[in-house]
């Protein structure tokens, strides 16, 4: 039997070492401005070396950069500093050092200096590479809101990335109740579809749970519900239509136009009773997490778009120095010495890391901002195909870091306010050599032609794929008729039937 040996090598490897600090860092990207601001008041209140910047320099360079000539940001190429931005899943640590300078921004200075607002032309050029799966962070435990809840349920609801994005502009249109109010002729114009269009996809939302949620009104909100019971006969929907006369307890009209007699009107009032006018209440409104842009995007006078971060929103903390110095110099112990090297280690940390944060997230958007421009200009028909990778490429960073930038983050356009993963969509080739076509805007132009047709003139899959070659969009068969079936719509001969009956 061979002897044990022992045998000391040495060999030369990289490895990343995720120190809390960097975990920080990643962290911080994914959470939203409110909910940044609230992590950032736990640490205010747990270290005393940190406290809030109250100055008005850092809000007013933020805005001001936002006006007349801002500065231009050059994101068309990588940046050769890594230091750049925090992008931790590029980044290597080597052997045992807790240190990942990942920022040269001086530790004394606010989040919010020196952060320019990018500004482009409407002609910016389009990504054309090739859709992929959004790989969003998860969201944490805590109890699902009213609007998240909604969110969840879109998300399986349909694959037509233009309804998701319909969808949860409605959604956050929505009120703590559960209904959305806002004038549907309105969000179209914002939106740059037709009111039909709007009126599907709402319609697509009132079958989410809870019955009745994204209602216009009681007595619509009352009728999804009865529906769902199946209860909603003509002589309950007479009575919903007169809310005001039973209001006023007014039943001889009642029995009259509805056309029942006592009992049957003591019934039907009963069930209206037993139901929800309210149905957004079943959700607390203390989980219920108001939606504040990160970003807003603006157009200037002269068409160019200008990048601005909410500022309002944006916490900005100083490390004081000077307290720093007062209590190191009258500290004494080993453990008080420590623990004041760790507070002014950990405040440094957490201010490079807020202003990182800010710089990415600007960087992030203003690259969304040079792909999707003609969406901002002529609406939601117009998305142009877009990936992580594109983005990534662009401005110098790793896939996983612009995920978690775009991961709750809400920016405030003209055409109104929408999550930054609702810009990411995948692609059709061009039948010229051109640049490719979104492929939500390809189910956007199968939807328009099919709404256009007469029961004379009914499109087949084929037909769809030569006018869409026609205008140069290269697509096979298979995928048009792939889209035409996760639209709802049904076949050609089906259709034919259809539009003669209703002639």
């Amino acid at each position: 039997m061979a002897g044990l040996m022992q045998k000391l090598d040495m060999r030369q490897g990289q490895s990343l070492v995720m120190t809390p600090q960097l975990q920080q860092a990643i962290k911080l990207l994914q959470l939203s401005n409110i909910e940044l601001a609230e992590f950032v008041e736990g640490e205010l209140e747990r270290n005393p070396l940190l406290e809030r910047d109250e100055s008005e320099s850092s809000t007013e360079s933020l805005r001001q950069e936002g006006e007349g000539e801002p500065r231009e940001l050059e994101l068309s190429a990588p940046s050769a500093d890594a230091n750049d931005s925090i992008d931790a899943d590029s980044d290597v640590i080597h052997g045992d050092d807790s240190k990942s300078d990942l920022s040269g921004v001086d530790s004394t200075s606010s989040t919010g200096d020196a952060l320019g607002a990018g500004n482009w032309s409407p002609t910016g050029s389009g990504g054309g590479a090739s859709g992929e799966d959004y790989d969003a962070i998860a969201n944490s435990s805590r109890e699902l809101s009213l609007s998240e809840h909604l969110h969840a349920q879109l998300a399986t609801a349909t694959a037509d990335p233009v309804e998701k994005l319909i969808g949860a502009h409605l959604i956050d249109l929505a009120d703590d109740d559960g209904y959305m109010r806002a004038d549907l002729d309105e969000i179209a114009e914002q939106l740059g579809v037709e009111r039909a269009r709007i009126e599907s996809v709402l319609e697509l939302t009132q079958g989410f749970d809870p019955v009745g949620v994204m209602a216009r009104d009681l007595t619509e909100c009352l009728a999804l519900q009865l529906k769902d019971k199946n209860r909603l006969d003509p002589a309950m929907a007479t009575l919903l239509d007169n809310l005001e006369r039973l209001a006023k307890h007014d039943y001889a009209a009642l029995k009259s136009l509805c056309g029942v007699d006592n009992e049957d009107l003591d019934e039907m009032i009963a069930e209206i009773r037993d139901l929800t006018p309210k149905p957004g209440l079943a959700f607390s409104s203390d989980t219920t997490r108001a939606v504040e842009p990160d970003v807003f995007i603006r157009q200037s006078p002269d068409g160019s778009w200008q990048v601005e971060l909410n500022s309002d929103t944006l916490p900005r903390v100083l490390v004081n120095n000077r307290y720093f110095n007062e209590i190191t110099a009258v500290a004494r112990s080993d453990a008080d010495k420590t623990f004041i090297t760790e507070c002014s280690q950990n405040a440094s940390w957490l201010v490079k890391s807020l202003d990182q944060r800010a710089r990415t997230i600007l960087k992030v958007a203003s690259e969304i901002v040079r792909q999707q421009d003609m969406f901002l200009a002529y609406g939601v028909a117009y998305l142009r195909p877009l990936n992580l990778k594109t983005v990534a490429d662009a401005i110098g960073m790793h896939e996983s870091t612009v995920s978690r930038v775009t991961s709750n983050k809400y920016v405030a356009t003209p055409r109104g306010m929408f999550e930054m993963k609702y810009f990411f969509t995948s692609a059709i080739p061009s039948a010229g050599g051109g640049d490719a076509h979104s492929a939500e805007a390809v189910r956007f132009r199968i939807k328009t032609m099919i709404n256009q047709e007469t029961a004379e003139d009914v499109l087949s899959d084929d037909k769809l794929v030569e006018h869409l070659r026609d205008e140069g969009i290269e697509i096979a068969r298979r995928t048009v008729a792939k889209y035409r079936e996760a639209l709802n719509i049904p076949s050609s001969v089906q259709r034919r039937r259809i539009l003669k009956r209703a002639g």
